[in-house]
C-alpha cells in the first residue's frame, strides 16, 4: 500500500481520470480527520484516499512543504506544545517538533523553505528551520489567540488574525532590515524558539530576532495592529497583495483592509454568523467563506464586494483549500463528515470526499 501511494504522489496524479472530465490535478489534498486523529492523503482525480497516517492528538491546520515531500500539523490539544511532521513519500509519521514554551500551536505555512506558525498560549509567531530542525525565530505579537497566519513570498510581510483580540496586525521588515540576525535558540534549548516579551498592542511596535539586542540590522520588525470585528479568524490576503479579507466570526461580517495605508476600507454585513475560513480563488476573483454556524457557503464577488451565491454544502463548514490551476475547491463539512468538491466556474458541489470524522484543516502537496 505505501509503495502505490508513493509512487502515485511521485507522479503528481496525472495518471487518474480527470474529475467530470477536467484536466487532471497535478497534486495531492491533505485531509485533518480531527475525530480519528488522521492525515489522509486524497487522489484529487478519483476523491479516493489513498493513506491514512496517525496526525497526533487535536489536529488543526496542516500545511505542505514546498517540494511535496512532508507534511506539517498543528496539534492545539488544549495548549500542547507540538507539530506533527509526516513523510508524504514513506506516508508515515515522523519525530514530532518540541515547541517546548510556545503553546497551541495553529496557523501554519511552509514559505522560504521555513515552516511558520502561530503560538497562541505564548501569543507570538515563529518560524521552523528543517535543515536544522530548530526554531529560529519568534516574535510576539500582544494579542490574544493570534490564530492564522500568511507570509509574503519574499518574506517581507507577515498578516495574522487576532480572534479573542478582535484585530488583525500586519508585521512588515523595518527599512534595510532582514528576517533575522544571525544566531539561534538560547543554549540549552533544541527545537525551541526563544519567547520575547510581548510588545503592546499599536502601531509601530518593534520585534526581536535572535542574533542580539533588537536583532541586529536585519532583525526589526514593524508591527501594526488593526481593529476589526470580533471574532475575526478566517483571513485571506488577496493574490495581487493589495488587501486582506477578515472573516469575523462573531458579528458575522467581512472587514476589508487596504494594505497600503493599513486601515480598515470597508465592512460587509455579509451574514457569515460563525465564519471559520475565508479564501480568494487563485485568480482573485472570488472569495469563499465557510461557517460553522449555518449551512451555506458564502461566495462573494471581490471587485464589486457583492454576494454572488450561497451554497448549500452541509450543516456547517470549516477548512477550505483551492485547487492551485484555480478549478476546484475543497471544503472540509466539519459535521457531515466529508469535504464537498466545488466546481469554481459552476459554483456547484461536484462531489464528496470520506476521509475521516470531522475534516477540518486542509492544504495541497505537489511534488517538485
Amino acid at each position: 500500500m505505501k509503495s502505490r501511494v508513493a509512487v502515485t504522489l511521485l507522479a503528481g496524479c496525472v495518471g487518474a481520470a480527470a474529475l467530470r472530465g477536467q484536466t487532471p490535478a497535478s497534486g495531492s489534498l491533505l485531509v485533518l480527520a480531527k475525530s480519528d486523529q488522521t492525515l489522509s492523503i486524497v487522489d484529487p482525480n478519483t476523491l479516493k484516499v489513498l493513506g491514512h497516517v496517525p496526525s497526533g492528538p487535536d489536529p488543526h491546520e496542516v500545511v505542505a512543504s514546498t517540494d511535496g515531500r512532508f507534511a506539517y500539523i498543528s496539534n492545539y490539544n488544549g495548549g500542547g506544545n507540538m507539530i506533527t511532521v509526516v513523510d508524504l513519500v514513506a506516508v508515515k509519521a515522523l519525530p514530532p517538533i518540541d515547541l517546548g514554551p510556545l503553546r497551541a500551536p495553529h496557523g501554519l505555512v511552509f514559505v522560504g523553505g521555513k515552516l511558520w506558525f502561530t503560538a497562541e498560549g505564548a501569543k507570538v509567531i515563529g518560524s521552523y528551520d528543517p535543515a536544522s530542525t530548530k526554531v529560529d525565530w519568534v516574535l510576539g505579537t500582544g494579542q490574544n489567540r493570534t490564530h492564522m497566519i500568511v507570509v509574503s513570498d519574499d518574506l517581507k510581510r507577515i498578516v495574522t488574525s487576532n480572534v479573542s483580540s478582535a484585530t488583525m496586525t500586519i508585521i512588515e521588515k523595518s527599512a534595510g532590515g532582514g528576517r533575522g540576525g544571525p544566531g539561534g535558540p538560547p543554549p540549552g534549548m533544541p527545537n525551541r524558539g526563544e519567547p520575547p516579551g510581548s510588545p503592546p498592542p499599536g502601531t509601530g511596535n518593534r520585534g526581536r530576532g535572535p542574533g542580539g539586542p533588537g536583532g541586529g540590522p536585519q532583525g526589526d520588525w514593524d508591527e501594526t495592529v488593526i481593529p476589526v470585528g470580533r471574532g475575526a479568524e478566517g483571513f485571506d490576503v488577496s493574490p495581487n497583495g493589495k488587501e486582506i479579507w477578515a472573516a469575523n466570526a462573531q458579528d458575522g461580517t467581512v472587514s476589508i483592509i487596504d494594505v497600503a495605508s493599513k486601515t480598515v476600507t470597508q465592512t460587509l454585513a455579509a451574514n457569515v454568523k460563525g465564519a471559520n475560513r475565508l479564501k480568494f480563488t487563485p485568480d482573485g476573483t472570488l472569495v469563499f467563506v465557510s461557517t460553522l454556524g449555518g449551512s451555506e457557503l458564502a461566495v462573494f464577488d471581490a471587485a464589486t464586494r457583492s454576494d454572488v451565491k450561497r451554497l448549500k454544502i452541509g450543516r456547517g463548514a470549516a477548512g477550505i483549500q483551492m485547487q492551485p490551476d484555480g478549478l476546484r475547491a475543497y471544503v472540509a463539512c466539519t459535521p457531515d463528515d466529508y469535504v464537498a468538491v466545488i466546481d469554481v466556474k459552476s459554483l456547484e458541489v461536484v462531489g464528496r470526499i470520506e476521509a475521516g470524522r470531522q475534516p477540518d484543516g486542509l492544504a495541497w502537496a505537489r511534488r517538485r
